[in-house]
């Protein structure tokens, strides 16, 4: 999680506590991306409340605020808890050897990989299982760069 969907975070924890950050990213160094949600779902008038009160960070971005749509990002463990047995994404830091497939393959037979697709079969508090082409594996949270669901 970065500093600033930390500090996000903290700003809407008192006004509007039931409102979770999902992610706040920042794309292409000018738009500032923050997706939320709420449990009985997010409204347009709670999107305005979050915008108004981010309105300092509209002097450095483009300020986006919006709801998770089909393919929410996944951020923390309880997330990946919630959805096991979705199909999911998983984009890491690093590249990670999964099965060997020709080309590109490492001596020791294993191709590495940066991106995986798959069913959610495990989330513990330091890492998730993916059951993903090639085989299943176990990805840190530290490892992971991002993650979403993908719509079925």
């Amino acid at each position: 999680m970065t500093a600033l969907q930390t500090d996000i975070e903290s700003r809407l924890a008192d006004s509007e506590p039931e409102i979770e950050v999902l992610l706040a990213e920042v794309s292409g160094g000018r738009c500032l991306r923050v997706f939320i949600d709420h449990p009985q779902g997010v409204t347009l008038a709670m999107c305005e409340r979050v915008t108004m009160l981010l309105n300092d960070l509209r002097e450095r971005y483009s300020l986006e605020v919006s709801s998770p749509g089909s393919e929410r990002p996944l951020t923390k463990p309880a997330h990946f808890r919630r959805f096991v047995g979705r199909r999911a994404r998983v984009r890491t830091r690093h590249p990670r050897p999964i099965a060997p497939i020709g080309d590109g393959e490492r001596a020791d037979g294993h191709r590495p990989v940066q991106s995986f697709t798959g069913e959610l079969v495990g989330a513990s508090e330091d890492e998730i299982t993916l059951a993903a082409d090639g085989g299943v594996i176990a990805i840190p949270y530290s490892e992971i760069r991002r993650s979403n669901l993908i719509e079925e």
